[in-house]
């Protein structure tokens, strides 16, 4: 029999010990996305990989809120964050920091994951991803911005993931390839 481990004897981190952590450094950045459930859920998935932080940009809602709190649970107490007006903002200071930014778009000429060679921590100060509305995407003129665009393959009638989903899988590739 598997038994399943009790919460305790997962030894989680504290907040406070999550703040003096080494953060993977990958900073997520939300475009317009209209789903304080989608933004709990980023923060919580930031959270559990310990991404450096979440900028949040254009109409996307910024803690504190009851409906972000409500999938986050916290996250959004531990996780860094900052508010951008507008995403081009965003996108332009994490340039002057050398960070290197990715779309998470289907766009021409897209990385279509899994592919190893999108991201080299051992030469790059940082990495970011945009990830876009929930209907529109990432915007074009945030896309003009990046160094590149990064695709999850999809084989069903549908041509879109939720925001979520789509922060959940991309965390974990760049996760993978930090631990």
């Amino acid at each position: 029999m598997i038994r399943k481990l009790r919460t305790i004897e997962i030894e989680r981190i504290t907040v406070d010990e999550f703040h003096c952590s080494e953060k993977m450094p990958l900073v997520v950045v939300l475009d317009n996305v209209r789903s304080m459930h989608n933004i709990g859920s980023v923060f919580r998935t930031s959270d559990a990989f310990r991404a450096e932080g979440v900028m949040l940009c254009g109409i996307t809602a910024t803690p504190p809120q009851n409906e972000i709190h409500k999938t986050a649970l916290g996250a959004e107490e531990s996780v860094e964050w900052t508010y951008y007006k507008d995403t081009t903002e965003a996108v332009r200071t994490l340039h002057d920091r050398g960070y290197k930014v990715f779309a998470v778009e289907q766009c021409e000429g897209s990385t279509v994951l899994p592919n190893d060679n999108f991201c080299d921590f051992s030469t790059a100060k940082g990495f970011a991803v945009v990830l876009g509305n929930e209907v529109h995407g990432v915007a074009q003129d945030v896309i003009d911005l990046c160094d590149g665009c990064l695709e999850i393959p999809q084989y069903g009638t549908k041509h879109s993931l939720n925001v979520s989903v789509t922060a959940g899988i991309i965390i974990w590739e760049f996760a993978r390839r930090f631990f």
